[in-house]
Formats: structure tokens, sequence, C-alpha cells
């Protein structure tokens, strides 16, 4: 078995998603400016998360959840790895096209489940216009995604991190094409000569972005996996015996992932009935996704294929040290960014969106709702550490059922908070929610021997890991204190900014270095060996 190096891996992963996530970071500041939290932008936001919603139910969740063990077992044995996946392609694609039709005609019923309080208002129509035009987008993110699963099981993880930041490049170039006027002649004749005056000139080129960005992606892909030597090809679906052992695993976590996005419409629906709720949720839920993706995303990505190999290998000590390590540096660079969102969030929310039509008001129920998400974070991540011990085992039944659990956990938590404290109920039912399964997948691995259990070395770094990252957060309360007035100063906040995050890095690996957290040699050696 040619190992794949985790290290390396997640490098090169976290850097790539890590510019995507800056460069998602410019897109929603340019909508936070010039959109604000009105109608426009709440609608955009329901319709951009209508096919995302179903890409992670289809693609990145339940069918690359089982896609992905199946295939890097094909490839450890030789047992025909490129017919597999083009049977796989062609099987995920008739699907998608069908659903996509259905979902034209069903958009209202779709818009009204995500956002129902909408109905009575502009937003609705706004939202069904908008998520017609976006929908398709699933069809070509989630083949993307499939291609993605097959450059990641055989160690090429460069393309498809990659891909991400086109997204991104494409929506940012289209609203400042928006904003330019180059294409207001045209934008004028599609929403009528006020589209100017409310944004929503700039709402509709954004959507037809989200479309054409979609195909960009699965252009990229598709080459990078014919590069690296698996030429995809269109064909006729056809259900083989690999396919039906593909849909039997694949069905628990279409369950799962329907669970996982029950519990995104809980939040929506409950922050639907909070004027500019949805806007804080989304910036918020942007905030806390920059670790989550140069972290979490990056160690599921990597330890998914790596894992199932050598299962397949019979490495129970080579997984083992795989599983310690992901949770390792998982936990290394989510603790500290937990407690920051957790102690500077008005820093970062007021510095990051505050211009515009992005108010002061708005400034302080994001960072309210960015603290709560920090205080989940790390959960986040360590599912995407827990969850690969039962994918590589094809087990995606009893994640499901944990799945189920943390889903009552939400809904009784984000409704029963939502009465006390208002749309924040969303963000704590998430957190809670999130805390229940990482708890129920820790539980559940007892049973699968050596390979599931954290080595010495974790337990030993954990607490130290968590003795500098308190170190930092005290030091950051401090300088954000004597920094206020610079953080409010149009000229300087966005210097002060920088300024507060570096002390804050230097505090938290000059500590960890001090107290034996980490190693600065051990990243810097991944750094070398991914060159």
């Amino acid at each position: 078995m040619k190992p794949i190096r985790l290290m390396s891996g997640f490098l090169t992963v976290g850097v790539w998603t890590l510019l995507s996530r800056v460069l998602g970071f410019v897109r929603d500041i340019l909508i936070a400016g010039w959109l604000g939290t009105g109608p426009v932008a709440e609608a955009f936001l329901i319709a951009f998360s209508l096919p995302n919603m179903f890409r992670r139910f289809f693609a990145e969740g339940a069918f690359n959840t089982a896609f992905i063990p199946l295939f890097s077992k094909k490839l450890e044995t030789a047992d025909a790895p490129e017919k597999f996946a083009n049977d796989a392609f062609a099987a995920l694609g008739t699907l998608l096209i069908g659903f996509t039709l259905v979902a034209q005609v069903f958009m209202p019923w779709l818009v009204l489940a995500m956002a129902s309080g909408f109905v009575g208002d502009a937003r609705f129509d706004l939202a069904v216009f908008f998520g017609r035009i976006a929908f398709p987008y699933i069809l070509f993110i989630s083949l993307a995604a499939l291609l993605s699963g097959v450059l990641n099981a055989t160690g090429r993880f460069a393309a498809a991190a990659a891909a991400p930041v086109l997204l991104n490049i494409i929506l940012i170039g289209a609203m400042l094409l928006a904003e330019s006027g180059v294409l207001g002649g045209m934008m004028q004749v599609e929403t009528g000569s006020g589209a100017a005056r409310t944004g929503l000139h700039h709402g509709t080129v954004l959507v037809w972005g989200v479309l054409i960005a979609g195909v960009a992606q699965l252009a990229l892909l598709w080459a990078a996996a014919a590069r690296s030597g698996y030429r995809i090809r269109l064909q006729s679906p056809r259900l083989t015996p690999d396919l039906k052992r593909l849909a039997m695993i694949a069905l628990p976590a279409m369950l799962a992932g329907g669970v996982v996005q029950i519990n995104l419409l809980v939040g929506r629906q409950v922050a639907s009935f909070y004027d500019g709720a949805i806007a804080w949720l989304s910036y918020a839920d942007r905030l806390y996704q920059l670790p989550l993706g140069v972290v979490g995303i990056a160690v599921g990505v990597v330890l998914l294929p790596d894992l199932s190999r050598r299962l397949a290998a019979r490495d129970d000590d080579g997984a083992r040290h795989a599983l310690s390590r992901a949770g390792e540096v998982s936990l290394a660079l989510t603790v500290p960014s937990a407690v920051a969102l957790v102690v500077i969030p008005l820093p970062l929310i007021s510095v990051l969106f505050q211009r515009g039509a992005f108010d002061a008001t708005d400034s302080a129920a994001t960072a309210l709702a960015v603290a709560i998400y920090g205080l989940g974070l790390p959960a986040f991540v360590l599912q995407k550490v827990l969850q690969p011990l039962y994918f590589a085992r094809e087990d995606t039944r009893t994640p499901f059922r944990f799945a189920v659990v943390s889903m009552v956990v939400n809904i009784v938590v984000a409704v029963t908070m939502a009465y006390l404290v208002g749309y924040l109920g969303a963000a704590i039912g998430t957190t809670v929610a999130a805390w229940t399964m990482v708890v129920q997948l820790a539980r559940g691995t007892s049973g699968m021997g050596i390979v599931a259990r954290f080595d010495d070395r974790f337990r030993t770094r954990l607490w130290r890991i968590c003795a500098a990252s308190a170190i930092m957060g005290a030091t950051l309360w401090l300088v954000a204190w004597a920094l206020a007035p610079a953080l409010i100063t149009p000229g300087w906040r966005y210097l002060a900014l920088a300024a507060l995050v570096a002390v804050g890095i230097m505090v938290y690996f000059g500590a960890g270095q001090i107290i034996g957290a980490f190693r600065l040699t051990e990243f810097r050696g991944a750094a070398r060996r991914r060159r």
C-alpha cells in the first residue's frame, strides 16, 4: 500500500480551503455592504442554501461517504476502480437531473420549508425566483464532489481543494460587474428599472454566478481526474452489483444527511420569524466556518480514504496513528480558534462586515451568534475525526441513529430557547446538538478495538492545548480592550484587528511550544514534505 501522507494532505487541503474561506469573506463583505440584511440579501441566502443543502445530502454527505471507502478498497486491490467511478458518475448524474427538474416545479414549497416566515412579503417570491436559477448548481457541484472523491482516494488533494476557490472568484466578479453597471442594461430588462435602488440586480447577477461557478468547478475536476489517469465518460446508467452495494451503504447516510438538513431547517425556520436574523446567522456561520473548513474539512477529506485503505490492508497500528494525529492536529488548531470566537466576536464582525447597509446593530447581533457557534466549533471538528471510523467500515447506520438523537436535541433546544432569547435559539440548538453527536460517536467506538483509541501522545497534549488556548484567550481580551478605540476608527481598524490576531497567534504558538502542546517543527516538517 502506498500510504497517504496525512500531514502533507492536511496542509494541502487546509491551505486551499483557507484561500477559499478568505475569498468567501470578501464575497460576504461585498454582499453585506451592498445588500445588508434586507429582503434581497435574505432571499439570495435562502436560494443559495437550497442547492448547497441538497449537495451535502447527495454528494459530500451520503454519496461520497459510501463511495470513497468502496473506491479506496477497489484502488487498494486493483479491482477496476475506474469502471466503478464511471458507473457511479452516471448513476448520480441521472438521479440529480431528475431531482433538479422536480425541484423546479416544487420550488415554492421548498422555500416554504426553508423559511415560512417569508410568506406574505416580497422575500418569498424573490426567493422562489432566485431558487429556480440557482438550483441546477446541485447537479454540477455534486458530480464535482464525486470526482473530488476519486482524486482524494488516490492521495491527490490539490485540485479538489482548489475547486471551491472558483466559486468565490466568480461570485466576487459578478458583484463587481453588477456594481460597475456593466450588466445594468441586461438586469433592468430582467428586473425592472427599480432594481438599482433595491439591490435586486446584484442578487440576480449573483444567482447566475452560482450556476456558472458550478459548471467551472466540474470542468476543473473532470480535467484533473483525467490527468490523474481516471477518464470519466458520459454513459447510460446501469445497476451493477457494485452500485447496489453502494446504494445499500448510501441509504442510511442519506437518511442521516436528511437529519442534518432538518437541523439546518429548524435553525432557518426559527430565524425567519426575526427580521434580519437569517443574514445574522449566515454571516456568523461564515466566520466559524473558516477554522472549521481549514481544519475539520481538511481532516475529514484526508482521513477517510487513508483509514479505508489501512483497514483494507489490516494495518491497525497505522490506522490508530492516523486517527490520533488527525485528532491532535484538529484540536491544536480548533480549540484556540473557538476561544478567539468566544472572546473577541464583536471586533471580528464589526471590522470585517460593518459598512454600507450593515450597521452596528447588525454587528452586535451577529457577534452574539458567533460566540455561541464558537462554543460548538471543537465538536464540529471532532465529528470529522470520529465519523471516518464508522464510514471506513462501511457502517453508515450507526451514525444515522446518532444523528436522529442529535436532531431531536436540536429541535427541542432551538424552539425552547427561541422563546427566551429569540433568533439565538437556533445557534444554541446547533451547538448543543453538535456536542451530543460527539458524545455518541465517541461512546460508539468502544467495540472497535485499538484502532479507535487515541494514543498516549494525544491524551498528554490535549490538556496542554487547552492551557495554551486559555493563555491566548486572556491575552486577546486584554489587547482588545486596549485597542478598542482603534478598532472603531475607520483609518485604523484593519491594522488594529490584524495586530490583535497576530498577538493571539504568537501567544498561542509560543505558549504551546513552551508547555509542550506541540512542536513547531512538526508543522514545518509537513510543509517541507508537501514541497
